[in-house]
Formats: structure tokens, sequence, C-alpha cells
């Protein structure tokens, strides 16, 4: 690329660097208002082209052009996309596109990057990540900050896996016992598949976050008869039949 001559088009406080000091030109980015082509001349820059999580500020920008918007997004590392698709200031389109674009890149990322995004993935994300056989990126997943109760009730269904129990069993929710009766639900329907990938013994925290009155509750909606003893036992209902 040649270099771009000083620009003298806009009118102060608008400029562009080596013309405008770095700090300012930064400060220009997050503005609501810029003139006409400031944008694009912005994302011209090769200083700019060399720092890919600055070039975020012009992709998700408001006053963005569509054709430069879908232009910078596909230069963007994962973590720049996330950040754009949490950010409620960025143009709708943009954070759209920064989702599609993470669910289409999910399956190139190494194993290290997967289990990274996992902590910041947004929520469409979220149902593909929980299907990883990978219990580091599951963990990560429950960590997310903006992970909630009743989303994990969502994800954790059945067919469930051994991973996807052991990093709920390691989560902070494991003492909830809403979740606790999802899980049990989950693991009942997982162990009356041929192939189950859970065995009874992870079941076993959950039982204990039940109080006596939750586990008669627990109980009466299983259908696998070891299950259903153990958990009835837990809460001394000799009263549901087996």
């Amino acid at each position: 690329m040649q270099p771009r001559p000083p620009d003298l088009s806009f009118e102060p406080p608008w400029g562009l660097p080596p013309d405008l000091p770095w700090a300012r030109f930064l400060r220009l980015l997050r503005r609501p208002d810029p003139p006409r082509g400031w944008l694009e001349m912005a994302a011209s820059l090769d200083d700019l082209a060399r720092r890919p999580l600055l070039l975020r500020w012009i992709a998700q920008h408001p006053k963005a052009p569509a054709h430069l918007r879908a232009r910078l997004l596909g230069r963007l590392p994962w973590r720049a996309l996330a950040a754009i698709a949490h950010d409620a200031s960025a143009h709708p389109q943009a954070r759209a596109q920064s989702v599609d674009r993470l669910l289409q890149g999910w399956s190139r990322l190494s194993l290290g990057e997967r289990r990274s995004l996992a902590l910041a993935a947004p929520p469409p994300l979220w149902p593909l990540a929980w299907k990883s056989p990978d219990t580091g990126i599951l963990e990560r997943l429950i960590q997310n900050p903006r992970m909630s109760l009743e989303a994990l009730l969502r994800l954790a269904h059945a067919p469930l896996t051994a991973h996807q129990a052991d990093a709920l069993a390691r989560s902070a929710w494991r003492e909830s016992p809403a979740l606790a009766m999802q899980v049990l639900r989950a693991m009942d329907r997982s162990l009356a598949l041929p192939e189950p990938n859970v065995v009874l013994g992870q079941a076993t925290v959950w039982i204990l976050a039940l109080s006596p009155d939750e586990a008669v509750e627990a109980a009466s909606a299983l259908a696998h008869p070891t299950l259903r003893r153990i958990v009835r036992n837990r809460g001394g209902a000799s009263g549901i039949p087996d």
C-alpha cells in the first residue's frame, strides 16, 4: 500500500494519523458522528491493518457501510468477534455477523482457543460449545460470566454425556436443587439409551443436593429402576412404587 498523503478533507477535530495523535484518533473511533468517508479512510491505514483488534471499532461502528463492515469482520480474530457480539453499542448487523463467523469458525480453532472462547462466548454459541467432548471447554462454558441457571437448565438435557455430567458436578451450580432435578431427569433418559454415556455414580452429587422432600419429588419423575430407588432412598419415601 502506498503511503497516504496528509488528509485535509476533514474538519477538526476529525483527522487521521500521522496528522492526528493516535490517542485522539482512537477516541474518535468511538464517536457516533464521523464525517462521510472517514471510517473508510481509517480502515485503510497501514498501522490499523496491523492491529486487527482496533479494526473492531470500525467494523462495529453504527455508521460503517455494509461492505466495509463485512470486509473487516472477515479479518478479525475470534476475540474481537466475541467482543462485538457482546457490545450493545455495536451495529446489530455487526453483532449478528460476528456470531455467525464464530459459529462457522469454531471447528477451525485450536483446543486452547475453544477453551478460551467458551469463557467469552455469546449465548448463540453455547449449544455448540456444550456438545464438545472436552471437559475443559465445558467447565469454562459453565463459568461464562453470562451463564445463568435458566440457561444451564436448557442445556442439561438428554442425551447427557459423561463429560457434561462431570463439568456440571464441578461447577458452582452443583448445589442447586433445580439443576439437580434437571440433571437427574437427563440422566434417567440417558441411561435408557442403548449405549448410555453416563454412569449411575455420577448421580451422587445431584442426589445429595436435594432435600428429602425434593428427592421424593425427583424420584416420582424417574423411570430407571436403580436410579429411581437410589433417589427415593435419599427421600426416605417408601411409598413411591418401584
